[in-house]
């Protein structure tokens, strides 16, 4: 049987580690390299050509997501898992989109990692059960698919802007004009329309979603 080469791209050491200590007890998977920087891994990945690469959408200074059109126009054969420690469904089915074979969260079960593996190899998407799992409960109450940043106002994308350079929301009233309770009624609305629960939730989802917003 044929020897399935993988990369891990993850910018935590210590979770590179787990995943090649998992894979090191597999009789037909093989760790090739690892690296834990955006260009380093596109360099790693283009030279060894690997069969999957597992990699993690939290990147220094970067994101997977655009690592993506990178990953398959400098290795075509390589097929790309998404990781991520957030499990919205907008982020997997956008990963997706520009090409990644399959998607899991770091909460997923490790039997989970290698089923992803198994079908990413014959060609087939996989999506982890917690995301089906969400994509399901918001089928059976009505609600709708989680929104992105395009579904924001003008004046909510200041507020986002503003929210993600380290501004609080008296500095960010002050700025453009208008009442602190204003600001407040601002980002409540964009975490309710965003469905996430706080500011550091909302700027890792920005980062992921939009890389240059």
């Amino acid at each position: 049987m044929k020897t399935i080469s993988i990369i891990v791209v993850d910018d935590h050491k210590m979770i590179r580690e787990m995943w090649v200590r998992l894979f090191a007890g597999h009789p037909s998977i093989g760790v090739i390299g690892e690296s834990g920087k955006f260009d380093e891994a596109i360099d790693l990945i283009t030279e060894k050509q690997p069969d999957v690469v597992l990699l993690d959408i939290n990147l220094p200074n970067a994101s997977g997501l655009d690592a993506v059109p990178l990953i398959r126009q400098n290795s075509p054969g390589t097929h790309i898992i998404g990781v991520s420690m957030h499990n919205q469904p907008a982020l997997a089915k956008k990963m997706i989109k520009l090409g990644a074979k399959a998607y899991v969260t770091k909460n997923s079960p490790h039997e989970e990692i290698f089923k992803a593996i198994d079908e990413a190899m014959k060609g087939n998407t996989y999506i982890c059960s917690e995301i089906k799992q969400i994509l399901s409960e918001k089928t059976l109450s009505g609600e709708s698919e989680q929104r992105g940043i395009k579904d924001l106002s003008m004046r909510e994308l200041e507020v986002v802007n503003l929210i993600k350079n380290g501004l609080s929301s008296r500095e960010i009233g002050e700025k453009l004009n208008i009442s602190t309770k204003t600001i407040e009624v601002h980002r409540y609305n964009i975490l309710k329309k965003l469905n996430l629960k706080n500011t550091a939730a909302l700027i890792n989802f920005v980062k992921e979603e939009d890389p240059g917003f």
